[in-house]
């Protein structure tokens, strides 16, 4: 499997748990792994053959400059989520991370894998709990 990566974006959330953490933006982190078949670009040169990770990278940071989550699990997942659906992506694995969380520590966060199937089983589970 081909994939296309870019590692440490980097932006600014609303993410935590604290009550100060509610009130002003943290760096976040994102490094991303993405499935694609790059043969028919490696061909044509094209960037039309091909996914194209300036556009992933706009709406990646746009997505998370506006999200205001509590957790880092639940911010990851649905980038993660983003990605499959509005780009068509089989298979992502994402890590995200937030520099300074912990004194003595680089940085905290989590690392997932989704596909196609979890964005269906994400969708039925939207779906159940909408009221």
């Amino acid at each position: 499997m081909d994939k296309i990566f870019i590692h440490a974006l980097k932006t600014e959330a609303i993410i935590g748990i604290f009550d100060w953490e509610r009130q002003v933006k943290q760096t976040v982190i994102v490094d991303l792994e993405i499935s694609a078949d790059i043969a028919k670009a490696a061909l044509s040169d094209s960037i039309d053959d091909t996914l194209n990770y300036k556009r992933i990278a706009k709406h990646v940071l746009a997505f998370v400059e506006e999200s205001k989550f509590h957790l880092v699990e639940t911010l990851a997942q649905h980038i993660a989520m983003l990605i499959l659906e509005d780009f068509g992506i089989a298979w992502v694995r994402l890590s995200l991370s937030k520099p300074g969380a912990i004194r003595n520590s680089r940085d905290v966060g989590v690392m997932l894998e989704r596909d196609r199937d979890d964005l269906e089983k994400w969708r039925a589970r939207a779906v159940a709990h909408k009221p």
